[in-house]
């Protein structure tokens, strides 16, 4: 995990990210420290703000994305035990295909499943003919964000679905990987990108089935 840290952009950021860092320390107090925990919240920002589009709740969805990560990383290490089976998503930038899978994964489950997302070059943004095409089927993903793709979360996962990510992704023993052959959705007509909602949509459907099986 990456150590290098930058300044938040205001006083109110600073004092977001530490307020919550200590509510997040008293949240896995007896599994991380709280210098540990403050650290991941601190990381978590300098790396989401490094291609974020909008700074505006840059210190919030950081602190959320902080608080996932030590879950994960708390399920990983059987400190936090597993409700459900773990399923991530990756793609290159998590800003369609993947976010599109993971939240289409928890609709089909009814949330059996922990889903997460994340992208070996990050995106600034949810790419908007996305967001139009999953809001057709009734799913909204205006509080979805592109995250990278970080050792934590592939650790806690039973399933690591790829799409056009390549070799990115570690591998560890224990775990089902799947790679998706699934069209990226930007800079796609409307009607490209209804295509594209399908085919993972199919894919999703077989996933959730194979899963409910094993």
């Amino acid at each position: 995990m990456e150590q290098q840290q930058t300044a938040p952009d205001s006083t109110m950021d600073t004092h977001v990210l530490h307020r919550s860092a200590g509510h997040l320390s008293e949240r896995y107090a007896g599994i991380f420290a709280p210098e540990m925990v403050e650290r991941y919240v601190f990381e978590s920002y300098a790396t989401l703000g490094r291609t974020a589009k909008v700074r505006t709740y840059l210190a919030t969805i950081s602190v959320r994305f902080a608080d996932d990560r030590l879950h994960a990383l708390a399920q990983s290490m059987g400190s936090i035990a597993k409700e459900h089976p773990q399923v991530l998503f990756v793609c290159v930038q998590n800003a369609g295909r993947s976010q599109m899978a993971a939240a289409l994964l928890s609709t089909v489950s009814g949330g059996k499943v922990e889903v997460r997302s994340a992208g070996s070059l990050p995106a600034g943004e949810i790419h908007p003919l996305a967001m139009d095409v999953m809001k057709e089927r009734g799913i909204d993903l205006a509080d979805a964000f592109p995250k990278p793709l970080t050792d934590d979360v592939v650790r806690a996962a039973d399933y690591v679905i790829t799409m056009g990510c390549g070799d990115t992704c570690p591998i560890y023993p224990g775990k089902q990987y799947l790679d998706w052959d699934v069209a990226d959705p930007e800079n796609v007509s409307l009607e490209d990108a209804r295509a594209i909602l399908s085919d993972i949509e199919t894919r999703v459907h077989a996933l959730w089935e194979r899963i409910k099986t094993t």
